[in-house]
């Protein structure tokens, strides 16, 4: 068993963290909110007087944080306060140049990284069915691999350094992009009479099938434990989305890439933000269709 320092206890990384401890591994967390500390102490977690003390004498240090900005200004002390050769995992959602530089850090500093993004939101880290997309060394992965299974159902090593964040991006704009396609067709089937019953029956059964539709569904009814049934509660908040889709955007941006349905994404996702439903469900987006005109 693994002694495992957890920086980040909001809504992701303190249920992460809970299931380390779970599966028998010694965990030592902070986080600079207190309602955050109150709700990891809840759990069962060990709490540091600081991130200092909570990387200090650990065999891994687990970050999971807000955006690029966070982590490189969190790492640069922690690092310094880590012992020399400490496995550091991120797996927050930042941008694919800070990835870059989180790794660079680490290896000047004289420990072993890996960018490990999860899909799964809220409820699948809960669950620990989180499913992680890795860049790194092949032996940052395999030793990380452990601790990446007691918190999620599958692990992928997708690359070197900053790949996970490059398929975190793109496999997210892919989701964005589906979740709009699929509230436009119950929009129009509506308009034409179907119920949502009949349409959810055959697209989750044919071509129209994806994750947005038969795990998200944004209507109430079919699938019962979609958001929808919950007044769009996240689950996988509009904010985070949009946070994903910009990120997707810019990296397409440098690297010549052409995302005409990611930008056109990005653009509804942020007009749905923009009227203030940031912290609903990215499903809930279909409230706002209803509103367009043709």
């Amino acid at each position: 068993m693994a002694k495992v320092g957890f920086i980040g206890l909001g809504n992701m990384g303190a249920p992460m963290a809970a299931n380390l401890v779970k599966a028998g591994h010694e965990v030592i967390g902070f986080d600079l909110s207190p309602p955050a500390i109150e709700g990891a102490k809840a759990r069962g977690l060990t709490i540091a007087a600081s991130a200092a003390e909570a990387v200090a004498d650990v065999d891994v240090v687990v970050t999971m944080l807000p955006s690029g900005k966070h982590v490189l200004g969190a790492v640069e002390g922690l690092f310094k306060a880590a012992r020399p050769g400490t496995l550091f995992i991120d797996s927050s959602t930042i941008d694919v140049a800070s990835a870059h530089a989180f790794h660079k850090a680490a290896d000047a500093a004289g420990h072993e990284s890996l960018d490990a993004p999860v899909s799964g939101g809220v409820m699948g880290a809960e669950a620990a069915t989180l499913t992680f997309m890795c860049g790194g060394t092949a032996g940052a992965f395999a030793k990380a691999e452990p601790l990446l299974a007691a918190m999620g159902r599958k692990s992928v090593h997708c690359g070197d350094a900053g790949a996970g964040q490059t398929a975190k991006i793109c496999n997210n704009m892919i989701l964005g992009i589906s979740m709009i396609g699929v509230c436009e067709a119950f929009v129009l089937g509506e308009k034409l009479g179907l119920s949502h019953q009949a349409l959810y029956d055959v697209a989750s059964t044919s071509s129209g099938q994806c994750w947005a539709l038969t795990t998200n569904c944004p209507v109430p009814g079919p699938l019962p434990t979609s958001p929808a049934n919950r007044d769009y509660k996240p689950g996988f908040a509009t904010a985070l989305m949009l946070k994903d889709l910009k990120l997707s955007q810019d990296a397409a941006q440098h690297a010549g890439a052409a995302t005409a349905l990611g930008a056109a994404a990005t653009a509804l996702y942020a007009a749905f933000e923009e009227e203030g439903f940031g912290g609903k469900d990215f499903s809930g987006i279909i409230e706002w269709v209803r509103t367009r005109e043709a």
